[in-house]
């Protein structure tokens, strides 16, 4: 099998060391050894050559490689992940947009309020894609939707007499030290 090697323009190698050494400086270690990956790999180092130097798993270093051939620089960033495809496609998401502004209960549900494992449960029924409850928030931010916390304040609450309560009453409830009891107990 023959071994992949980067072919880069001396322009480009003088530019990626400068920003490995850059990226040492700012503490961002995972994106300089990927970078050091590539260098090497143009200065003729195999894969294994370089998981021994760099004490990374040689498929690590194949994936970075591929990725920098099929990305380019891109591939090297912090935060690059190219993960898992997106299983809805755009027309589905406007669906799904469309779905979830129209309501719980114009889709059938009781609730008046989404929940996460209701749009997964609609997403299945729907699309036949089976989403987890937490990757369905993912999903909901990238959509523009937020988060919705329901406030813990009464209706009616009277703002006079809950500032009265906590500055007069609530200090008396709190329990002081033991006090000696002059209650006989033993009956």
């Amino acid at each position: 099998m023959k071994p992949r090697m980067v072919h880069l323009h001396y322009k480009t190698v003088e530019k990626l060391i400068r920003l490995k050494k850059q990226a040492e400086v700012d503490g961002v270690y995972r994106m300089a050894r990927r970078i050091h990956t590539v260098v090497l790999n143009h200065e003729g180092k195999t894969s294994g050559e370089i998981s021994n130097i760099l004490k990374t798993p040689r498929s690590r270093v194949s994936e970075w490689l591929k990725n920098y051939e099929h990305y380019g620089y891109e591939a090297l960033l912090e935060g690059y992940r190219p993960g898992r495809p997106a299983q809805l496609i755009r027309q589905q998401r406007s669906v799904l947009c469309d779905i979830i502004e129209s309501g719980p209960v114009a889709y059938g549900f009781l609730g008046r309020v989404w929940t996460s494992p209701m749009i997964s449960r609609v997403i299945e029924q729907e699309f036949g894609v089976r989403y987890h409850p937490v990757h369905v928030r993912r999903l909901l931010h990238q959509l523009g939707f937020s988060v919705q916390r329901p406030r813990r304040a009464l209706a009616r609450a009277n703002p006079e007499k809950q500032d009265r309560w906590h500055r007069y009453t609530y200090p008396n409830l709190k329990k002081s030290p033991c006090q000696e009891s002059s209650v006989d107990l033993r009956g």
